[in-house]
């Protein structure tokens, strides 16, 4: 494989330079002196500001764009073979590099690298992690999956040892990424159309400990069943392991979870049986106490101060997406948007909303993916039907073609066999109409979903 040499610039070419993760990479690059250009298929902010700050932008992905300067090329998951870009670099016969090949390279620079894992949770503890490095004066470079109001963006460089980052397990991305500090946050059934079943994806995450470096440590939450094989995978590597959660047998332990008004947790902090006193957070829900256990713990192997993680834990407010209170409508109801795509994460926003909310619980859900969708179309059910009315958007496809097996239309059927109020209406402008009519001051609504669903909101509240 092609190693990229971080003190000697070159040329980098980014195909699908627009993405969260690709744009941060491209900026660290940037940062470092590279010449930086790149493609993707439609133009945004982030690639204006990509453009702004010197890098090459070109829309379209095409053969002309793998001019004769590049070096090397990265290129992103979505990517396949036939992409006439992709297959201009291989005719060239340029060292190819996907994102995560890349971003294990980049992580290998940083003597304190940690990489946060889990099928739920990566973003916010990730921006947990970002706020204890900030407030510790670490000066950390982080590159997360949402945009984080305290860096101004996605992407912060810095100038020391320490990187914090997101590691996603779709297509076993991850496992090529080599950290300090390996977080695992929980294990659940999701990617699906890659995985196939839970087995497979508890056996990925076993996997990605034992990419732990050695002398490096495994946070793992040590509530739930694959905790055993995880820790079984990395029993005779030289690595540390800590668990985290609720249970009496783990290291790291919250007791007396408490909600404030605003759905906020806070907790008695429990390290090896011995009191550490109170935790208390800025983001919502019981989830992200737990959650919180692994940044500490993570946070304490590094060498970070505990009274500094617990003023950056204070401090740390979910990242854009995340349970986001956007705006009040014209009729005075409140707006949130959040990211969540999966039951389980559904649930644990559906439990944090009806805890706080103050007239009916409104939810305009847009189903991510149709594997996802048939894999899980009754826990979706389940999962919504807390919500008093539940309004459904048509499924963002994202990188899959519809093969006619499955719509937003039967997960309408299966709320209503549930006895939930719920309405497919399809496009956006249907339900931001019917909102506009059915809306009263002290309702919440939340706009659900990892696609482009959190539009609806922006529209009712400007």
């Amino acid at each position: 494989m092609y190693k990229v040499d971080f003190n000697n610039p070159k040329h980098a070419h980014f195909i699908g330079i627009g993405g969260i993760s690709m744009s941060g990479l491209a900026e660290i690059l940037l940062n470092a002196g590279f010449t930086v250009s790149g493609s993707d298929m439609k133009e945004s902010e982030t690639t204006d500001s990509l453009k702004n700050n010197g890098a090459i932008i070109n829309i379209g992905q095409v053969a002309s764009n793998i001019t004769d300067d590049i070096d090397f090329v990265v290129f992103t998951a979505a990517i396949h073979e036939d992409n006439e870009e992709y297959q201009a670099a291989i005719a060239k016969g340029l060292p190819m590099l996907s994102r995560a090949e890349f971003l294990g390279q980049l992580m290998d620079n940083y003597k304190y690298s940690v990489a946060v894992a889990g099928t739920h949770g990566k973003t916010t503890t990730t921006s947990m992690m970002s706020h204890i490095m900030l407030n510790a004066n670490t000066d950390p470079t982080i590159s997360i999956g949402g945009m984080l109001d305290v860096i101004g963006g996605n992407i912060r460089v810095g100038s020391s040892q320490y990187f914090v980052t997101e590691a996603c397990e779709y297509t076993n991305s991850y496992h090529k990424f080599r950290p300090y500090v390996s977080i695992i946050l929980n294990v659940d059934n999701d990617h699906l159309d890659f995985f196939k079943n839970i087995e497979n994806i508890a056996a990925s995450f076993a996997t990605f400990a034992t990419k732990t470096v050695e002398g490096g440590a495994l946070v793992v939450n040590g509530d739930m069943p694959y905790t055993g094989q995880i820790l079984e995978a990395v029993k005779d590597k030289n690595i540390e392991t800590i668990t985290f959660g609720t249970g009496s047998s783990c290291k790291y332990q919250a007791r007396n979870i408490t909600l404030n008004e605003a759905g906020q947790p806070s907790y008695t902090l429990f390290i090896d049986g011995e009191d550490k006193g109170e935790v208390v957070l800025s983001v919502n829900g019981e989830h992200n106490a737990i959650n919180s256990l692994a940044a500490i713990a993570a946070s304490l192997y590094i060498g970070l101060d505990l009274k500094d993680i617990k003023e950056g834990l204070l401090n740390c407010h979910s990242a854009k997406r995340r349970f986001e209170f956007k705006g009040k409508t014209e009729s005075g109801a409140s707006v949130y948007d959040d990211y969540a795509h999966h039951p389980t994460e559904i649930a644990a926003s559906m439990k944090v909303a009806n805890a706080v909310k103050k007239g009916d619980l409104w939810v305009a859900f847009q189903p991510h993916t149709y594997s996802r969708t048939k894999a899980h179309l009754s826990a979706f059910a389940q999962a919504l039907s807390t919500a008093d009315h539940v309004l459904l958007a048509d499924i963002y496809a994202a990188r899959e073609l519809d093969d006619g097996t499955v719509s937003s239309k039967d997960l309408e059927n299966e709320l209503k066999k549930l006895g939930a109020d719920a309405l497919y209406l399809g496009d956006f402008s249907s339900i931001e109409n019917y909102l506009k009519k059915n809306l009263n001051n002290k309702d919440m609504l939340i706009t659900m979903g990892a696609g482009n669903i959190d539009s609806v909101g922006m529209e009712l509240i400007k």
